[in-house]
């Protein structure tokens, strides 16, 4: 049965650009702040750069009819439909997620496909599942958001059986390029995001995360993701809000960079993109 050590508080597993998304909008239109951040994964989950970095990780986790697999953080549901498309009837397909409005969302799609998986309340911290229950482990930009990384791969390790796989994937938002605009207006933007992000740099130390919890890594892989303005001018906004209120950037500034971003759009001279690294690794034979 799971042990019970004391955990951690509770933190969400929300992608920091979709949760910017939700509070720009909720605050500019009054809508719906779970409505508009199940808007926003969608959006994310369209970029190409997200497309490809998903397909990359199921093929290296390479889940296999009849497994137990589990997405840790699974938001709309997405990449567990994916598990269940491919453990078959006599697998089992699991997605753990904290937001009961996100597990409504996931359950009435996976509904809706006819598709038998399940979703279960939970966070990274503490997985309601035995010890040595899955195959295999799935987890996407969820890291960036722990204060105590080492205690959730603890028991990504506890939950898997020895041979058992996982693959971790996350941003690493000190690699994010904006342009147009003032490149040290920028630099002090992106300054203040990393600084009130509890693991912004989550991604680069993915590997080392897995190596300390006793896992073999076995492939590694990365995609520099490139956002679209529809995806990308909601998280700039956020994060140029919270820049300003933090007196990092001037009212000015933050005019001006808004202006030059606008003016790059219209004329197509406009990038941000942010890179996400992916690791694979297994636990080893006892």
């Amino acid at each position: 049965m799971p042990s019970e050590p004391e955990q951690p508080a509770r933190t969400p597993s929300f992608h920091l650009d979709a949760i910017a998304a939700a509070r720009t909008a909720d605050a500019t239109s009054g809508a719906d702040p779970m409505t508009l951040l199940v808007a926003a994964l969608d959006v994310q989950a369209a970029l190409p750069g997200i497309r490809r970095m998903r397909h990359w990780a199921h093929e290296a986790l390479a889940v296999r009819v009849g497994e137990r697999a589990l997405d840790i953080g699974s938001g709309t549901g997405s990449e567990v439909l994916e598990f269940a498309r491919r453990v078959g009837p006599e697998g089992e397909a699991v997605g753990v997620e904290p937001n009961p409005v996100m597990l409504t969302v996931a359950r009435d799609r996976a509904a809706a496909a006819g598709t038998r998986c399940r979703f279960v309340e939970a966070d990274a911290y503490r997985l309601p599942f035995d010890d040595d229950y899955f195959d295999a482990v799935r987890c996407e930009r969820v890291y960036q958001h722990l204060d105590d990384p080492a205690a959730a791969t603890a028991e990504i390790a506890r939950v898997l059986r020895p041979g058992g796989r996982v693959v971790l994937v996350d941003s690493d938002w000190q690699t994010a390029i904006l342009h147009p605009g003032d490149p040290e207006v920028v630099a002090r933007m992106i300054a203040a995001m990393l600084e009130a992000t509890p693991n912004a740099r989550s991604g680069r130390t993915l590997r080392g995360r897995l190596a300390a919890a006793g896992f073999d890594i076995d492939d590694m892989g990365s995609e520099a993701v490139i956002w679209d303005p529809v995806a990308a001018r909601p998280m700039f906004e956020e994060v140029g809000g919270a820049a300003l209120a933090r007196e990092v950037i001037t009212e000015k500034e933050r005019d001006d960079l808004v202006a030059a971003i606008e003016a790059g759009v219209a004329v197509g001279d406009y990038h941000l993109s942010v890179t996400m690294f992916a690791v694979l690794g297994h636990l080893p034979l006892r």
